[in-house]
């Protein structure tokens, strides 16, 4: 069963090394981060799932100790998941476990230096996976134990100024507006209710992520903060715990 939830967003700059001279532009997300898995910690899994969007080919579990690095984004610092604390390096000896996605790969750095008592896993899920599809993802994790807790990694929009990376389309702050206040209520039912479509127009890679959550969270009766929203970049990001 659910019993906590924290919703981030998956972009590579949260890692300042990545970010390197506008690191600080991200401050606030990172501590509402930070707060966000404060309240998976107080929960106490035996469970802990690490869910983002991945390329279709990269669709899949994660064990524990899979690795992943940010050399695709210049520097040289890796992580593994649910491991503790991040390598400082990316060359590790190989495990022939597949690298983390970068979604999950910045999950686990915001897992940090924490030291998780409860097993962590990894489940990548494909941009263009159909809602049903990602309801019923969620169902399983929510009953892989007794009490299970999931890190969502998602983004908003990409597409709410001219310099966003998907360009300005008008209907990207409404859609935006609509997913902060689904995540801000624990709002299964608007959640489930996103529309694909539209999001994969405006590049929204936390629609499939957001649906396992609210597959999971079903019945669950979990009350939601929205701990943070912002649109840096020109894409949506949010932040918000569920218990």
């Amino acid at each position: 069963m659910l019993v906590a939830a924290a919703v981030c967003p998956a972009p590579p700059l949260l890692v300042p090394e990545v970010a390197a001279g506008a690191a600080a532009e991200l401050d606030g997300a990172r501590t509402a981060c930070s707060d966000a898995l404060a309240v998976l910690a107080a929960s106490r899994p035996d469970l802990l799932v690490v869910v983002g969007a991945a390329e279709a080919g990269q669709a899949g579990p994660y064990p524990r100790g899979s690795r992943g690095d940010f050399q695709g984004f210049g520097v040289d610092v890796g992580v593994r998941l649910g491991e503790g604390e991040a390598e400082g390096k990316a060359d590790g000896a190989d495990d022939g476990k597949r690298p983390l996605p970068p979604a999950l790969a910045v999950g686990a750095w915001l897992l940090g230096h924490a030291r998780w008592g409860a097993p962590v896993e990894g489940l990548a899920v494909a941009e263009s996976l159909e809602t049903e599809a990602a309801l019923r993802a969620g169902g399983e994790l929510a009953a892989r134990a007794d009490r299970v807790a999931l890190l969502v990694m998602g983004d908003g929009s990409a597409c709410r100024t001219v310099k966003a990376p998907g360009y300005l389309d008008e209907r990207a702050e409404g859609f935006d507006a609509a997913a902060a206040a689904a995540l801000g209520a624990a709002d299964t039912a608007a959640l489930a209710a996103l529309d694909a479509t539209l999001a994969a127009e405006l590049k929204a890679a936390g629609r499939a992520p957001w649906q396992v959550l609210a597959g999971a969270a079903r019945g669950a009766g979990l009350d939601g903060r929205l701990l943070y929203e912002d649109a840096p970049y020109g894409v949506g990001y949010f932040v918000a715990a569920w218990s």
